[in-house]
């Protein structure tokens, strides 16, 4: 993943935080929410499969495997 910056005025960031914290969610998902077209806001559906009698949760189509390598990647990311 990326990481975009920019800067807003300290009332434009308290106003986002707060209705961040109002939705429940992270600042980071409330921008992407706010700026991304409809489209892409889609709920993902899952498809559910059981193997040893615990339910598993596959991807959507088109999702990258989850596997170490691309955990590790996702996790590079992270400060």
């Amino acid at each position: 993943m990326i990481t975009l910056t920019f800067k807003v005025r300290d009332e434009e960031a308290a106003m986002i935080r707060r209705q961040a914290k109002a939705s429940g969610i992270s600042v980071s998902e409330f921008i992407r929410r706010k700026a991304l077209p409809a489209a892409e806001k889609k709920p993902r559906e899952l498809a559910k499969t059981t193997y040893t009698g615990a339910m598993v949760f596959k991807g959507a189509p088109g999702d990258i495997p989850l596997n170490n390598e691309s955990v590790r990647e996702m996790l590079a990311d992270f400060p």
